[in-house]
């Protein structure tokens, strides 16, 4: 089996180190990107098994990149999961209607991020 490829786009040092420290220790291979117009061009080449999506980027937020990446018909089966500390009501709600599959909150629980991740991800 192919290690899963996962695109993170996330302008926070601390945040990409936590998760690409996770996810590389599950077997998952990671795809950094660290604004979202870089998340965009590197989906279109990588064309990752999953995408996830900090909220609050710098130049233009993860609502908008979400709305590009599911307008792009080679990605918009791809599952994008919105991780951000934005945790006030309708928040899910607004990154869902911007084309988010799902939400997971920060600060990531290292505890339990896999088992969200891997709830996303297209079963073999």
């Amino acid at each position: 089996m192919m290690a899963k490829r996962v695109l993170y786009i996330e302008d926070n040092e601390q945040n990409m180190y936590l998760v690409t420290f996770l996810l590389e220790k599950h077997g998952y291979t990671v795809i950094p990107a660290t604004d979202g117009q870089e998340g965009i061009d590197r989906a279109a080449v990588e064309k990752p098994d999953l995408i996830l999506l900090d909220i609050q980027l710098p130049k233009m937020d993860g609502h908008t990149v979400a709305r590009n990446l599911r307008r792009n018909p080679d990605l918009a089966a791809i599952p994008i999961v919105a991780v951000t500390s934005y945790a006030m009501a309708g928040d899910r709600e607004k990154a869902l209607e911007a084309g988010c599959n799902g939400y997971i909150e920060k600060p990531i629980n290292p505890d339990t991020f896999i088992q969200q991740v891997e709830q996303h991800l297209p079963k073999e």
